[in-house]
């Protein structure tokens, strides 16, 4: 049996998405191969992403500064608002380099089965950013799931009371596609061809 230190590692790594045990013990055991090498750089990492990643207080980004660099780049164009689902969907949409506005982590989407309700997710934050008067379009870029456009179908409700130009994504986007696998061509593609729900 291994250590007790080491069954606590590999059940931490376990807890990870895609991680199952015996893909996390094979992890482990690849870092003891040669700690020095692989694990005191990673411990490094850790640490340096729990002093210094904050959430941002405006769009919910993961950043070293406050806002993000998202939020505090003067050229991007603040009257459009992409949603998103999580924090991996905007990263998706920032490698491909093809979106130009700026982005609000919504941090879920609706699902009875999971628990999910409107309270849970970080609705309220985007209506006061749509409240201040100046954002013009929310382009809604979450999965194309029933959860997603459940989703969809909520928050565009939501917002129908203000003059704000609603849009999602064009369906280049494969039902049960997540943001995060797609190309980058196959997302410039959805985001160009993007229409009014």
């Amino acid at each position: 049996m291994p250590a007790p230190e080491i069954e606590r590692l590999v059940g931490l790594f376990a807890r990870l998405p895609t991680l199952g045990p015996r893909s996390a013990r094979r992890a482990v055991l690849s870092l003891l191969a040669d700690p020095k090498a692989h694990i005191q750089p990673m411990i490094d990492a850790m640490q340096a992403v729990v002093d210094h990643v904050q959430v941002c207080p405006i769009c919910g980004n993961f950043d070293t500064q406050v806002p993000c660099s998202v939020c505090a780049d003067s050229k991007r164009d603040k009257k459009q608002i992409c949603l998103v689902r999580d924090i991996a969907d905007l990263w998706a949409l920032e490698r491909g380099n093809i979106f130009h506005g700026v982005y609000h982590v919504l941090g879920g989407v609706l699902s009875a089965i999971d628990g999910v309700g409107p309270d849970d997710l970080n609705l309220d934050a985007l209506v006061g950013r749509i409240q201040k008067g100046d954002v013009e379009e929310v382009i809604l870029a979450l999965p194309a799931t029933v959860d997603g456009q459940t989703t969809a179908h909520y928050v565009a409700d939501r917002l129908s009371k203000y003059p704000v130009q609603i849009t999602t994504l064009a369906r280049g986007v494969p039902v049960g596609g997540e943001l995060d696998y797609l190309d980058d061509g196959t997302l410039q593609m959805a985001l160009k061809s993007r229409r009014n729900l």
